[in-house]
């Protein structure tokens, strides 16, 4: 779940459209909206986890591989969220916009998730090699991953008009990308400690 909630809670253009359909749509454009970014990530996430379980049994070098690539990943990620949370600005400015109708919304958070490459880096390439650390517990990884987008997304869309002071302040999202530094080289060192246990 931490590792799943440190990828998505990141700012980015998904999110901040969630926030602001939050904010400014009816209700059930938000749920639709936030239900669509849910399930996406679900089938990518067990797209990736199905697809590093073969991998890792018909070329186990593949494994070795992707977590040198996770690794690299995590390590710049880290570093940019470091660099949001100490430099200027680091906010998300949440205004409210004119309300998006279900069509144009659906079209919208669409786009945003399935036209986005880092979302294909996220789910598919970075969970499903760290789900290949689990070996046959991998499906429990995935379903915590999972878990944390539905709580995500869902919160984000429908808490998003009561949370509105607290998003547009910066040091929130300061805050947010401190955590998010911190898991990304926490899970760094548990890849680095993975891969010399496997020299």
């Amino acid at each position: 779940m931490l590792s799943g909630l440190a990828l998505i809670v990141a700012i980015g253009a998904q999110n901040a459209y969630v926030l602001r359909t939050g904010l400014s749509a009816k209700r059930s454009v938000v749920l639709v909206v936030s239900l669509v970014c849910a399930l996406s990530d679900t089938v990518l996430i067990v797209a990736g986890v199905a697809g590093i379980g073969f991998l890792s049994s018909a070329a186990p070098w593949v494994l070795t591989l992707l977590r040198v690539a996770a690794l690299l990943f995590l390590l710049v990620y880290g570093a940019l969220s470091l660099r949001r949370a100490l430099g200027p600005g680091g906010g998300l400015e949440a205004q409210s916009a004119a309300a998006p109708g279900l069509g144009a919304a659906l079209a919208t958070v669409l786009a945003f998730t399935w036209l986005n490459p880092h979302v294909y880096l996220d789910t598919v390439l970075f969970l499903g090699s760290l789900a290949g650390n689990y070996g046959e517990n991998r499906w429990f990884f995935a379903l915590g991953a999972c878990v944390a987008s539905w709580l995500w997304f869902f919160a984000l869309g429908l808490g998003a008009r009561k949370l509105r002071p607290l998003f547009a302040k910066a040091w929130t999202w300061r805050v947010l990308d401190g955590l998010i530094a911190l898991i990304m080289f926490a899970l760094a060192v548990g890849l680095i400690v993975e891969l010399f246990s496997h020299a």
